[in-house]
């Protein structure tokens, strides 16, 4: 298996288990940014992941989204929009799997975050450089809050992709539509 956009990294309707087997890439003390464009139905994030390829000490880390309204490479991560609280990476490799609601757009470019804190072993994330989609760019951090605004400036990969993924939901379906007051016409009778 690889890195691949829609099944174990970017948006996905079901989050992976398997180990997605990519080239690892040091996570330790970096943000790291990755980008797709969610589905045309897509209303809302509902878990965010990424794969800790090996096991190594504890650390904290945090994942985020940003808009694609970067200013020093248009297109590139920007402002970000959300982050999930400081998550414990725990020893093991693996999955590391944290529950949000975020609500987005359909058919919109966004950069998913990732920020670990530093480890004595490296720890590494998985990705694929020649995935033909996405892009990575990523800068120093500390497993602490994600900047406000993404400060990476040029991107360093645009095919590839990195083992985050965002579970997505649509929209409900359409519901009912509350019905007003009825006028009654009284005739006499």
């Amino acid at each position: 298996m690889a890195v691949t956009i829609g099944t174990n990294s970017g948006f996905v309707t079901v989050a992976p288990t398997a180990d997605p087997a990519g080239t690892n890439l040091n996570q330790d003390a970096q943000v790291l940014v990755s980008k797709d464009t969610s589905p045309a139905t897509a209303a809302k994030i509902i878990e965010v992941g990424w794969y800790a390829d090996n096991a190594t000490e504890a650390a904290n880390y945090r994942i985020g989204l940003f808009a694609a309204d970067g200013t020093v490479v248009p297109g590139e991560a920007g402002t970000r929009l959300f982050q999930t609280d400081l998550t414990a990476k725990g020893t093991d490799a693996g999955w590391k799997v944290v529950t949000v609601d975020w609500d987005i757009d359909p058919e919109t470019p966004y950069w998913s975050a990732i920020s670990l804190g530093d480890t004595a072993t490296t720890t590494n994330i998985n990705y694929n450089p020649n995935s033909g989609a996405g892009g990575i760019d990523r800068v120093g951090g500390t497993g602490g809050d994600i900047a406000a605004t993404w400060s990476g400036g040029a991107i360093l990969d645009t095919t590839a992709a990195s083992a985050v993924y965002l579970v997505w939901e649509a929209a409900a379906a359409g519901g009912t539509t509350p019905v007003g007051p009825t006028l009654l016409t009284l005739g006499a009778g």
